[in-house]
């Protein structure tokens, strides 16, 4: 099996086990998650991408900024949590919300995006051939969003041990945890980094060049 089929296999398969409780797993993380959404500046008529999705917590975020007259994309690989994004906007009509289920190193957006939004995607950081097709649709000048996992600095050992027994249930590549932001810096250059919560989560954005 091609190592990415083996890395989307271990991805779906991990989810398929924590799908049903990742809200509340993530619910301590939703004041980050608003903050991110507000550091994209979305107005009403853009197009965004939501990057790996999941459960569609940020789905009505990034709606309510867009409003009727903009788009919002929501890619995610693991079809338990897809099915949940597609349950958390059922009935709201909303017909300018798009899911896709796909890895995002063979996602076809279908028309390019003003703004993208990396919510907890420490994988898709971490693979060069999911950054090249997201930012394959991405318009030149278009906002980053990005809140995730690091490491604290080396004198807070314990919570570098910590971080990553966390991590581990919800990602299969652990490397990159001290920059996890590195790869994305191709595309964008000017990527300001906020470390929070005592260095072990981060907050980014930046423009593409």
């Amino acid at each position: 099996m091609p190592d990415m089929d083996l890395a989307v296999a271990k991805t779906v398969e991990k989810y398929r086990r924590h799908a049903a409780g990742y809200d509340a797993s993530a619910r301590h993380t939703m004041a980050l998650r608003e903050k991110v959404v507000g550091l994209l500046g979305l107005v009403p008529g853009d197009t965004v991408l939501d990057v790996a999705c999941g459960t569609g917590l940020s789905l009505p975020l990034l709606r309510n900024a867009v409003g009727p007259s903009g788009r919002v994309i929501g890619v995610e690989v693991s079809p338990d949590m897809l099915a949940l994004a597609r349950a958390r906007i059922y009935g709201r009509n909303w017909d300018n919300v798009t899911l896709i289920e796909s890895a995002m190193e063979k996602a076809d957006l279908g028309g390019a995006f003003d703004a993208a939004l990396f919510n907890y995607t420490h994988d898709v950081m971490q693979s060069p051939r999911a950054l090249e097709r997201t930012f394959s649709f991405a318009k030149r000048g278009a906002r980053v969003a990005i809140a995730g996992i690091k490491h604290p600095p080396h004198w807070l050992f314990p919570l570098r041990l910590w971080r990553l027994l966390k991590a581990r249930p919800y990602v299969t590549n652990l490397s990159g945890l001290d920059r996890p932001w590195s790869r994305i810096l191709s595309y964008v250059p000017d990527l300001q980094v906020e470390p929070v919560m005592l260095g072990t989560n981060y907050l980014a954005r930046g423009t593409v060049r």
